[in-house]
């Protein structure tokens, strides 16, 4: 069944049935019964679903959509948002994937009966994976009440305490401060129906045990505004106060004590804590508009398994907001898991969209612990470890700064990407935070803030692994925390990444690996690798292999022996006395020995080869002397002209489409280089390149026009591009681009607005030939290009050889001789 709230653009009409955008224009216009818009704007509406398919059904017009596409359409359509229908997806799949016999059962019916039987089986399966903190569906849809209390678990208990307690059920007002249990309610939170609860409260102030406050609401909101004081909640205390967006007024509950003081209580890891847990089970009326959905993941299930099908659901809502979210690649994320090594217990304090946790190695008894301030993210992350491996999730709602959701977790080890250059961190309220243990952060060091935050979440011995902006590394403001880290041994690695490793892909990053000193060492070294070499060429990401072997080996040596020999131009262990100068520079580069002589006078002979053999070549490519001919006077067209009389197609670059595919960029157009560009997912289909096509620059003034061979072929046409399909009866390809590229031609053909330059590619002319004489001059065109290309190599290798030759002069790895 089909949910009619489920809405579809153009664009994704256009994708149902197969044609272009421009078709279902002409549709609507031409057919007085086609669908009348139900949303969107004006410029852009969207369309019923249903009255979609029906009216395209009617007119024969349907193409076989395929699951994967229909399921995402009704999670894109979701009247609640995508964000909360990927959460009501995830549970089922959860459900799908651990209790298969369950959803079936279920799923045999009517959508009101599936709404109804799912609040129940969701509980069955989110608890025993999520812990006893995961909030119970409130049956009657109204706020719970004070007396609600009792299941919806909202007194936190101690982990790893003694058995044989009984307070795990006990009402908020209960002095369960020190009483011992073995329930893992590590994320405690109020009896809510919210998917993902935001933080609204504001602990009393720095230090002081706060009453979480558990307002209830019976909405849910998985995307909290941006003004709700959900994410920076400025609160130094553990206490995590839970609320919805427009959750209602206080109830009678809403001041019930809570154990904040269960500092005392005789716990093993991790002392109690108010904290909000970062999943609930939905309620039926919740799930209802889902229920179509749920249907179609749990088909598409069937196809992939729970686990990728969520997986592909996640990705494709990432790929298409890529601005909302900074993602961890997954190279990265297995050789930040890789540096850590086999843990039982792992933290992520800002763990987005749970990349670092998902690459941890799994292990029997495993418990995985997760804290973000944004309640989808921390959500969305919970799902997505359950379903990724068997171990424990406990996954928090919460700035990890300011309002820490387990200050007496001792976890094996600690990932973390960390929000770069923030200055609101919580500077002023966290002076005297105990965490401070290696000197209080400057406002702007937000990255040693959350260095020290990681090392106080570690037991004695454990291993901390955090990506860092390069500048963390060298900035005077916190060099004395960086000395303290070197002389008392928690700072053991800094690995400098490629460029383009992770976003920002124009800044190597770094990765720096902590341990919790459980002794000082006698003569402490610290290990510095620079794989800056591994880089890749264009946007295609470094080599990611070789930067693992290489890291991994320098780090496994090093960890052995507490040192390495050196490692020239890649790493070595430098003593901490080296570094405790008046910078306390740890960038890798400025430590690290040049190349070995030999490597580098190897590599620059292979270069010199390779310059002469080309320059050979395009001695043999220069073309022959001009011969004087009179001017010739052809009648011209245009290429408006032809793409009117169907000789050509034009169209315009700039969409990524439903597929990430290498984009041709005018960048790459310009410089003769192979596609080097990403364009993010959307509705608008991309155009794709083919051999024969002719692509055009419309920015900067030059004349250009590249021919698409076969290598080039199948990219996206980027954005200022425009491709130009000739018809193969009635024009040549070569002699199309050749006559484009003339000076004149492009100067009667642009139009200048301020300083930029464009092109009107439909002015620019060509002359009226046979197609025998197009293939007379395509040919001397093409000989051209290739002259060209061949300049081009050279001059690229002359500059490798020059840098090459000034790099070793100055280092001494080669003689002035």
């Amino acid at each position: 069944m089909q949910d009619n709230a489920t809405e579809v653009t153009a664009a994704g009409i256009a994708r149902l049935a197969g044609v272009g955008r421009a078709a279902v224009s002409n549709w609507r216009r031409r057919h007085a019964d086609f669908p009348k818009p139900v949303g969107g704007t004006e410029t852009s509406p969207s369309f019923a679903l249903t009255e979609v398919e029906a009216w395209l059904r009617k007119q024969g017009k349907l193409a076989e959509v395929p699951l994967r596409e229909r399921v995402w359409q009704q999670l894109v359509g979701h009247p609640e948002g995508p964000l909360t229908a990927l959460v009501h997806a995830g549970c089922a799949l959860l459900l799908i994937h651990e209790r298969p016999t369950v959803w079936l059962d279920a799923v045999a019916g009517s959508d009101e009966r599936l709404a109804a039987l799912l609040p129940g089986a969701l509980d069955q399966v989110l608890t025993p994976r999520f812990g006893d903190t995961v909030g119970r569906p409130v049956r009657s849809g109204r706020p719970a009440s004070a007396s609600s209390a009792v299941n919806a678990v909202d007194a936190p208990q101690a982990v790893d305490s003694a058995p044989d307690a009984g307070a795990v059920n006990a009402p908020p007002s209960a002095p369960t401060v020190n009483a011992p249990s073995t329930a893992p309610a590590v994320n405690a939170a109020p009896a809510t129906p919210d998917v993902n609860s935001s933080l609204a409260g504001r602990a009393a102030g720095p230090f002081t045990p706060a009453p979480a406050v558990n307002t209830l609401a019976s909405t849910s909101s998985v995307n909290a505004p941006a003004a709700s004081p959900a994410v920076n909640a400025h609160a130094a205390s553990p206490a995590v106060n839970a609320a919805t967006a427009n959750a209602p007024a206080p109830s009678p509950a809403v001041n019930a004590p809570t154990a904040a003081a269960a500092v005392n209580a005789p716990t093993a890891t991790l002392a109690a804590t108010p904290s909000v847990n970062a999943l609930r089970v939905p309620t039926g009326p919740q799930l209802l508009p889902s229920v179509p959905l749920l249907r179609g993941a749990a088909e598409l299930a069937a196809d992939l398994g729970a686990r990728q099908a969520f997986e592909f659901l996640l990705g494709r809502h990432l790929d298409a907001n890529p601005r909302q979210y900074t993602l961890t690649p997954a190279d990265l994320a297995g050789l930040m898991a890789d540096l850590a090594g086999p843990a039982r217990s792992v933290l992520d304090p800002a763990c987005g969209t749970g990349a670092l946790l998902r690459a941890v190695d799994s292990r029997p008894g495993q418990e995985l612990y997760a804290q973000d301030g944004a309640p989808d993210l921390a959500a969305l992350t919970a799902l997505r470890l359950a379903l990724h491996s068997r171990a424990d999730v406990r996954a928090a709602v919460g700035d990890s700064l300011r309002a820490d959701a387990r200050p007496g977790l001792r976890a094996e080890a600690v990932l973390c990407h960390p929000p770069f250059n923030e200055r609101n961190w919580g500077h002023d309220e966290l002076a005297y935070d105990a965490r401070w243990e290696y000197g209080f952060p400057a406002r702007t060091e937000s990255e040693l803030a959350w260095v020290q935050h990681a090392l106080a979440r570690l037991t004695d011995g454990g291993t901390a692994v955090l990506l860092m902006p390069p500048a963390a590394a060298s900035r005077r403001s916190g060099r004395r925390i960086r000395a303290d880290l070197l002389r008392r041994g928690a700072l053991r690695a800094v690995v400098a990444l490629p460029v383009g490793a992770a976003p920002p892909y124009n800044i190597p990053l770094h990765v720096w690996v902590l341990r919790r000193p459980d002794r000082t060492p006698a003569t402490p070294e610290v290990l510095l690798v620079d794989s800056g070499r591994f880089a890749g060429e264009g946007r295609g990401g470094p080599d990611w292999a070789a930067v693992r072997d290489a890291v991994l080996d320098a780090w496994r040596a090093f960890a052995r022996a507490g040192r390495l020999d050196e490692r020239p131009g890649l790493a070595r262990s430098v003593p901490v006395i080296e570094l405790l100068d008046d910078d306390v520079d740890l960038a890798p580069a400025r430590h690290l020995p040049p190349p070995a002589v030999a490597d580098g006078a190897e590599q620059l002979t292979a270069v010199r080869e390779r310059l002469g053999a080309t320059l050979r070549l395009t001695a043999d490519l220069t073309p022959p002397p001009a011969d004087p001919a009179p001017a010739a006077r052809w009648p011209l067209t245009t290429v408006g002209e032809l793409a009117r009389g169907g000789a050509l197609v034009m169209r315009t670059g700039g969409n990524g489409g439903h597929a990430r595919v290498p984009v041709l960029t005018d960048h790459d157009v310009l410089a003769g280089s192979a596609p080097s560009g990403m364009l993010p997912e959307s509705e608008e289909e991309a155009v794709m390149t083919e051999p024969g096509d002719v692509v055009v620059p419309v920015l900067g003034g030059g004349s250009v026009a590249r021919v698409i061979d076969d290598a080039t072929a199948g990219a996206a046409l980027g954005r200022n591009l425009v491709l130009l399909r000739p018809d193969g009866t009635a024009l040549d390809p070569w002699f199309l681009a050749g006559f484009l590229r003339g000076t004149a031609n492009n100067r009667q053909a642009s139009s200048y607005a301020s300083t930029a330059t464009r092109l009107d590619v439909r002015r620019l002319q060509l002359p009226r030939l046979p197609l025998d004489e197009q293939r007379r001059y395509g040919a001397r065109f093409r000989a051209l290009d290739e002259f060209e290309r061949a300049l081009r190599h050279a001059s690229r290798l002359g500059e490798q050889l020059v840098r090459g030759m000034y790099d070793g002069l100055t280092d001494g790895t080669v003689a002035p001789d």
